[in-house]
C-alpha cells in the first residue's frame, strides 16, 4: 500500500529492528515492539542525518531511514488527498457500484459532477466497486466486460479480514482478464486495488 522499509526504530528506552510502513494516514512499525502513529497524532516531525523523528502524544519515535527520511517527512507533512492517490481528476467520468461511505461521496462530488451509481455507462474514466465479501466479487467479471480502453477499476475491500482477502480480490480481477497495477489505503478500514485492461487488449 505505502512505502515499506526494514529499519531500526527507537522509542523511549526501546530499540528494535523491524519493518516500518508509511501508510496513507499513519506510520506502522512491527519489530520487537509495535507502533501505530496516525498522522493526526503527530505534534512535530523532523528529518536529520537520515533519521526521521516523530513527536507524538506518547513520546518521540526515531526511524533510522537513511535517504528515505526526507521523503517520508514530506509525505507526512504534505499528505496527498484520497482522490489524488486514486488518480481521479476534476471532471472525470465515474461509476460507483456498491455502498461507499458518505465522506468519499462528498469528496468525489466536489471533484466531478459526472457520476453514475449502480450502473456502468459508456465513456467512463473510473469504476469503483465496493465489496464487503467474496460474493460481492462476482460483479467483477461483468464490470470487466464493460470496460473500454483506459477505463480503470478500483475494488475497495475491508482490511485485515479473513472472509475477503487481497488474494481473493487479485484472483477475481485476474480471472476477469484484468491487470492489477496499484494498491492504496482507501480508508482506515478499507484498501483499494486498481485494475486495468492489459495494453495488448486495448
Amino acid at each position: 500500500m505505502g512505502s515499506e522499509v526494514n529499519c531500526t526504530v527507537r522509542f523511549g528506552k526501546l530499540s528494535s529492528k523491524g519493518k516500518a510502513l508509511l501508510e496513507t494516514a499513519e506510520i506502522l512499525f512491527r519489530g520487537e515492539f509495535r507502533l501505530k502513529i496516525p498522522f493526526a497524532s503527530i505534534k512535530s516531525a523532523t528529518a536529520v542525518n537520515g533519521e526521521l523523528s516523530v513527536q507524538t502524544t506518547d513520546g518521540v519515535a526515531v526511524f533510522e531511514l537513511g535517504p528515505l527520511a526526507e521523503k517520508w517527512l514530506h509525505k507526512i507533512l504534505h499528505p496527498k488527498s484520497r482522490l489524488e492517490k486514486l488518480g481521479v481528476k476534476p471532471g472525470a467520468a465515474v461509476s460507483l457500484v456498491g455502498a461507499f461511505d458518505a465522506e468519499f461521496l462528498r469528496e468525489l462530488r466536489a471533484q466531478t459532477k459526472t457520476i453514475t451509481e449502480g450502473e456502468v455507462t459508456a465513456g467512463l474514466d473510473w469504476i469503483f466497486l465496493a465489496t464487503e465479501s467474496k460474493e460481492d466479487l462476482a460483479q467483477v467479471a461483468k464490470l470487466a466486460k464493460a470496460m473500454k480502453g483506459a477505463t480503470a477499476l478500483w475494488i475497495a475491500y475491508p482490511k485485515g479480514q479473513k472472509h475477503i482477502t487481497e488474494n481473493d480480490v487479485l484472483a477475481a480481477g485476474r480471472k476477469a482478464g484484468l491487470k492489477d497495477v496499484k494498491v492504496v489505503g482507501f480508508s482506515p478500514t478499507h484498501t483499494a486495488l486498481k485494475f486495468v485492461i492489459p495494453l495488448n487488449r486495448r
